[in-house]
């Protein structure tokens, strides 16, 4: 859950938009056993989902809420500090928040792409994939994207991105694997 939905909305695309932190905890041993950041650079409207308005009887009435997706956020961008209640380490953290630094500089519709293919790319569950199995999620893109009538070539456009920012490299032939 977060707060206001315009204002979240807003937000977007400032500078200073806050990244967010994401603490798991055992209440009984009392200790953090899981603690992950999303860098400011992964929050697209995708992941903002805004809450029914409340009810006119309300202290507030009117005022609408959001709440923040974090599951429609590309493992890429859920970077854990603390896992399993284990440190992870620095080079490990600062490696993986700097492999996406070329997001923040993407405006908000050319992330929202970038990271809708990162999440297909993820969601085929192995490091090396061919074009063929980014396409099978042409219906979901084209869906999320209904104003967009080339999907096959943004895919392929995303995909170059992609490997011109080092997330992933073209093995060729069609072949790509995730680094």
């Amino acid at each position: 859950m977060n707060g206001a939905y315009r204002a979240m909305t807003a937000r977007l695309e400032a500078r200073n938009n806050p990244s967010l932190l994401v603490m798991a905890y055992d209440r009984g041993r009392t200790r953090v056993t899981d603690l992950i950041v999303v860098p400011r650079h992964f929050f697209t409207n995708a992941i903002i989902e805004p809450r029914k308005p409340l009810g006119p009887n309300a202290r507030r009435a009117g005022w609408q809420g959001c709440n923040i997706l974090i599951g429609q956020v590309p493992a890429a961008g859920r970077i854990p500090l603390i896992r399993n209640g284990l440190h992870v380490p620095k080079a490990a953290v600062l490696d993986q928040w700097r492999s996406t630094l070329f997001l923040r500089d993407a405006g908000l519709n050319a992330r929202g792409w970038l990271l809708e293919v990162m999440r297909c790319v993820e969601a085929i569950g192995r490091a090396e994939f061919t074009l063929a199995d980014v396409y099978v999620f042409e219906p979901r893109l084209s869906a999320l994207y209904p104003g967009n009538s080339h999907v096959r070539p943004k895919i392929r456009q995303q995909l170059q991105v992609l490997r011109d920012q080092g997330w992933l490299a073209f093995s060729g032939r069609g072949t790509c694997r995730r680094m």
